[in-house]
């Protein structure tokens, strides 16, 4: 069997990846606010030209089928411990939706030691009320409101030149409650009703991207795994191993190409803790196979010093376990996914290269939205 493209699965995910989700949120934007080495250079020398205000106010406005219409904002505090170091930052975020739905967060990214140490620190929660007319494909209607909680760390070291090791952890409770006795009937016959899950691991990473916020060329490479244990204090054991490269290319007038190869692979994990398709267009955690794999390129036209395009395509597969004990493999087209999308961006901060981008992204189906957001995908 194959996933079904088109059902709405998102509850499923909710028990390992909701938090996952809920950290995606804050990934996109946080390593877009790092200072630049143009800064730094600026600090160091005691420059006595008028400097921007450490405080960030962005918006985030996302609209799409399946999750309706979202506003929220960020708000930052940049902080530099030293003339090599990028700026620290330390924020709130949160968003509403028109289906009631509200999250928030609070999050420090540092990053200090002469940049010999990087730390990141996130605490998370929600309330995220589902509509399904067809829950997981059983033909069951259901209404959930799910509430969840987050907390995860992770440390970097730089061990040699662009080389970095480290650790990390992550801690989520999770409750799906329906708003029915029926509903609640059929989530305890399934057994989707809440948990506590606990991980740790480890981090390999290279960086030689010339600016963290908008890179120009370099490599990026991230290689990690979580152990989720009932030692720990969580509700089951199993594995997820994570592996990202990215490569950026400039070209032309200013022009730069963007590449992203990112694998998730699952060792004894629940359903609930399969890998999710990665896609702009697509809702995190509606797609779920025991592995996933994706391939995408990003196109950052330049038509000026500030203003510029976007134009992106990918394209994912999930294989190995499927949903209800069944298999999926990437010969078969009903597990293959693709994206498309294209947009704005414009230069908030031309001397950090801080961006803002809109972009509109259409997958396959209903998977499609309109989202604004500050800092690139990746």
């Amino acid at each position: 069997m194959v996933a079904i493209k088109g059902e709405r699965q998102e509850v499923v995910c909710g028990r390992y990846t909701a938090a996952l989700a809920l950290l995606a949120c804050l990934s996109v934007v946080a390593p877009a606010q790092a200072a630049s080495e143009a800064t730094a250079a600026a600090d160091a020398t005691g420059s006595g030209e008028k400097r921007d205000s450490p405080w960030l106010l962005v918006p985030m406005v996302s609209s799409d089928p399946k999750l309706g219409t979202s506003l929220g904002a960020l708000a930052a505090y940049l902080h530099k411990f030293d003339p090599v170091s990028s700026a620290s930052m330390f924020g709130a975020g949160g968003t509403y939706t028109s289906t009631h739905s509200k999250i928030g967060a609070l999050f420090a990214r540092t990053y200090f030691g002469q940049d010999h140490h990087r730390l990141t620190v996130f605490a998370g929660g929600g309330q995220i009320n589902n509509d399904y007319e067809d829950f997981l494909g059983t033909g069951f209607p259901l209404s959930t409101e799910d509430h969840l909680k987050a907390f995860a760390v992770r440390y970097l070291y730089r061990g040699y030149g662009n080389w970095f090791i480290g650790a990390q952890a992550i801690s989520t409770n999770y409750q799906i409650v329906a708003t029915d006795a029926l509903g609640g009937e059929f989530l305890n016959a399934i057994g989707l009703t809440g948990f506590d899950s606990v991980a740790i691991g480890a981090l390999l990473q290279y960086d030689s991207r010339d600016n963290q916020n908008s890179p120009s060329r370099g490599w990026f490479l991230d290689a990690n795994n979580l152990a989720y244990r009932e030692g720990l204090g969580g509700t089951v054991s199993f594995d997820s191993y994570r592996l990202k490269l990215q490569y950026y290319w400039p070209h032309g007038a200013g022009h730069v190409l963007a590449a992203r190869l990112n694998n998730q692979w699952t060792e004894d994990a629940p359903e609930a803790g399969y890998a999710s398709i990665k896609l702009r267009g697509y809702t995190m955690g509606q797609y779920l196979g025991q592995n996933m794999s994706s391939f995408e390129l990003d196109e950052r036209l330049r038509f000026g010093e500030r203003w510029g395009a976007t134009l992106y395509a990918g394209i994912a597969c999930l294989y190995g376990d499927a949903l209800f004990g069944d298999r999926l493999q990437c010969d078969a087209s009903e597990n293959v996914y693709t994206s498309v999308a294209a947009g704005l961006y414009y230069v908030l901060k031309p001397a950090e290269k801080m961006v803002a981008t809109l972009e509109y992204a259409d997958g396959e189906g209903e998977n499609r939205g309109v989202y604004l957001r500050f800092g690139w995908g990746f």
